[in-house]
């Protein structure tokens, strides 16, 4: 029973992966709507997979690898990759007070925290107009957030993140899917508008929210 839910659970994660990033394909320029669909290709082998697709993170580049089946089953266990998580959970109670999230030195009330195996650390990363922006982040400041919340003692390295949004109110916090992670970031580069963001922050962030909010098990 539960690889059955396992595989649902990831049927409905890879769904809403592909709206989400048909969303971002809707919103480029003109010219690129009127030219044929793109085909999805397997970054490893280059066959065609459908938009429902698996994905790995190169751990040493970050970067999201989309995968067709089979070089996703011989190549998870490649030491420079990673299988992305499954699980996505809404974080209803979490307790990230303004002192806590000031030690972090994050200029936006966005990002999405990794625990890395490659640095041994843990990572920050914050959307910009040229994608994600990367910083390592402080032991002290990360354990305090910890004590807070135990629930990021189980957070899988390189595997998913723990996803923080303080402009929205009341603030909100999920730990999702590394892939879906970056997902959210490609959202904000496509519809970045101006210096603080515009439609990017106003309307791909709600989206990718309510996305994470109607799959996730809720965690009191």
């Amino acid at each position: 029973m539960s690889r059955l839910n396992d595989l649902t659970a990831g049927r409905r994660r890879q769904a809403g992966l592909a709206r989400m990033r048909s969303f971002a394909q809707a919103t480029t320029v003109e010219s690129d709507r009127r030219r044929a669909p793109s085909v999805e290709r397997c970054d490893l082998c280059h066959t065609t997979i459908p938009d429902d697709h698996r994905h790995l993170l190169h751990l040493e580049e970050r970067r999201i690898v989309c995968a067709c089946e089979a070089c996703w089953a011989l190549r998870s266990g490649d030491a420079e990759f990673r299988p992305t998580g499954m699980r996505t959970l809404w974080l209803q109670r979490f307790d990230c007070p303004a002192e806590t999230w000031a030690a972090f030195q994050i200029p936006i009330g966005l990002a999405f925290f990794m625990r890395s195996t490659v640095t041994g650390g843990v990572v920050a990363f914050y959307p910009s107009p040229a994608g994600a922006t990367e910083s390592e982040l402080s032991l002290d400041a990360w354990e305090a957030l910890v004590e807070r919340n135990q629930v990021l003692e189980n957070l899988d390295p390189d595997a998913e993140a723990l996803v923080v949004n303080r402009t929205a109110e009341p603030h909100q916090h999920v730990i999702a899917p590394i892939d879906d992670c970056y997902a959210l970031v490609g959202l904000i580069k496509s519809r970045w508008e101006g210096i603080s963001g515009g439609a990017a922050l106003r309307e791909a962030v709600p989206t990718f929210f309510e996305a994470m909010r109607a799959r996730a098990a809720v965690v009191q």
